[in-house]
This record gives structure tokens, C-alpha cells and sequence, in this order.
């Protein structure tokens, strides 16, 4: 078992570390993470792939088809909650964020052009939206038109470490880094 941090800025550098390994490595707790948007008058929860991580600029990216209902509520009320639990670490992350759909642009055009190289590109090219009825199982494809970029940037991190000898939590956000009761 690795040693306990206790200084909150190694946690706080320990968690944007952990997260940029979870962009990149698939079997990372933090590669899967949850995310909830709100519609309407209730949350809507969803797993999402972290695609990538921009430290400097407190953002977190995944991609979305634009026609899905997540990008939808997005575009209405642009607040989140993106969650995360890594069992090798013991550690739970919420994630307080303002989200961004790019369906345009330059960042979202490079991106494509390493996405359709992949299997998941399929993921991106169906000719109906997310959540379509269909008659049969396989849809028709579509073409790169409807493939997104969410960008989470991050306004609040709540970490959470489970350990036998006592949880501890804490909080970073912009009154500063600071301890809460687990």
C-alpha cells in the first residue's frame, strides 16, 4: 500500500496526475467516469470515456455525439457533475464543471482526424440519433457531422480517500484548497 499524502497541494497535483493517466490508460478507475447534466427539472446520468486533460486550463475532455440528448442538455443549462472511483487508489472524485459542446473548429476537426482511425469512430457515424428507435440492431452510417467535443472545465474538485486508518475529504475550488468532513 503506498504512503497516505497529507499535504493538500500533493493531493490536489496527485489528482491531475491521476487524471491524465486515466485519459490515456483504459484500465484506470478515473477512464470511465459518470456524468450528470440536468434536464429539465431532474439529473440525467451517464458514463462518459475521458479522452483528455488540460491541467493548465482545469478542463477535462470527452466526445459526444451532437445529437444526443446529453449534448441537448448541455447546450440548455451548461452545469454538470462528473464523478470517478479508482479502487487502486481508494480515492472518489466529483467533479463540479461547466460544460462546452464543440461541434466546430479546428480542436474538434484534429480530433476526428485521430477518432476515425479507431473502432469507436463507429460510435459517431450512425445515421440517427442516441436513443433512436430502431426496427433492427445495426443502424445505417452517417458521416463526421455528428461528432462532438465536450469540454468540462472544472470548478470545484471534492476528493474523497477511503482508507482503514480514517476517510479523509477535501476540497479545491476558488476560496482555496481545504479539509471537510468525510
Amino acid at each position: 500500500m503506498q504512503a497516505r499524502l497529507d499535504s493538500l497541494h500533493l493531493i490536489e497535483r496527485s489528482c491531475w496526475q491521476e487524471l491524465e493517466r486515466a485519459a490515456h490508460e483504459r484500465d484506470h478507475g478515473w477512464h470511465l467516469l459518470t456524468l450528470a447534466s440536468i434536464a429539465g427539472e431532474r439529473a440525467d446520468a451517464r458514463s462518459v470515456i475521458l479522452r483528455d486533460v488540460q491541467p493548465a486550463e482545469r478542463a477535462l475532455v470527452i466526445y459526444t455525439d451532437r445529437r444526443s440528448p446529453k449534448a441537448a442538455q448541455i447546450r440548455a443549462r451548461p452545469l454538470g457533475t462528473l464523478v470517478g472511483w479508482s479502487a487502486a487508489l481508494s480515492w472518489q472524485l466529483r467533479l463540479e464543471v461547466t460544460l462546452e459542446v464543440q461541434a466546430d473548429g479546428l480542436d474538434v476537426s484534429s480530433r476526428w482526424a485521430r477518432m476515425k482511425l479507431s473502432a469507436s469512430a463507429a460510435d459517431y457515424l450512425a445515421a440517427v440519433a442516441p436513443g433512436t428507435p430502431l426496427d433492427h440492431h445495426t443502424p445505417q452510417r452517417g458521416s463526421r457531422e455528428h461528432f462532438a467535443v465536450v469540454v468540462a472545465q472544472i470548478t470545484a474538485i471534492d476528493w474523497l480517500e477511503l482508507h482503514a486508518d480514517g476517510h479523509r475529504r477535501a476540497r479545491f475550488d476558488a476560496e482555496g484548497p481545504r479539509w471537510l468532513a468525510p
